[in-house]
């Protein structure tokens, strides 16, 4: 924080903020109270960052259930925002972004695959692109190996490029699971309705 006011204009981001941020006198195994004071600190500096400084505080989290509800109260993190998985649209872009640096072949259906992925999150789409990817290098090395004779002394040849086809997504596909099932959506969007009509500084958008 005293980086942050020396910085200004700048941006504090807190990834994970249920890590530092849980409700106190909830903290098992926290005999010390080491959890609520580190609460406390962080309400204390929030609190002296006054809007001249032109520090802006932003938090994540997957876990708003277990959130320290202080820190939610205006003049603090008063802004809510629920961000939804991604849709059809932000899907694509995901796997087109994850998939910039990779060969993929020219018949792969990519609105097929966007199809597929619904529900599933943009860490999610991002593994299936790298399993792919995986495989697909796994078997041009084993063609290379293929190709070269016992009694070749040179293996120095190049592997051919790995470029990713359907079937690698499709192989990809069994070995990533949602990582975010239908009851953890319907309990964010309760979570959604509470705070929207607990806060008014909450919003979907």
């Amino acid at each position: 924080f005293d980086k942050a006011r020396q910085a200004a204009p700048c941006v504090l981001f807190f990834d994970e903020l249920d890590a530092i941020a849980k409700s106190r006198g909830g903290s098992a195994g926290d005999g010390s109270g080491v959890t609520d004071r580190v609460i406390n600190q962080i309400l204390t500096e929030m609190d002296g960052i006054d809007a001249k400084k032109n520090v802006f505080i932003i938090g994540a989290t997957n876990r708003p259930d277990i959130i320290d509800s202080a820190i939610l109260r205006p003049g603090r993190l008063d802004r809510l925002i629920y961000i939804p998985l991604p849709d059809d649209e932000s899907r694509m872009a995901i796997l087109k972004t994850s998939l910039r640096k990779s060969s993929v072949a020219k018949n792969v259906d990519m609105d097929y695959l966007t199809n597929v992925t619904e529900g599933f999150s943009g860490a999610d789409l991002t593994k299936i692109c790298q399993q792919a990817c995986i495989l697909a290098t796994r078997e041009s090395i084993e063609k290379k190996q293929q190709r070269i004779r016992p009694t070749t002394m040179d293996s120095d040849e190049p592997a051919p490029v790995p470029e990713i086809r359907g079937d690698h997504f499709d192989e990809a596909m069994k070995f990533v699971r949602r990582s975010v099932n239908n009851n953890d959506i319907r309990e964010y969007e309760l979570f959604a309705k509470t705070f929207q009509r607990d806060f008014q500084g909450f919003s979907t958008e």
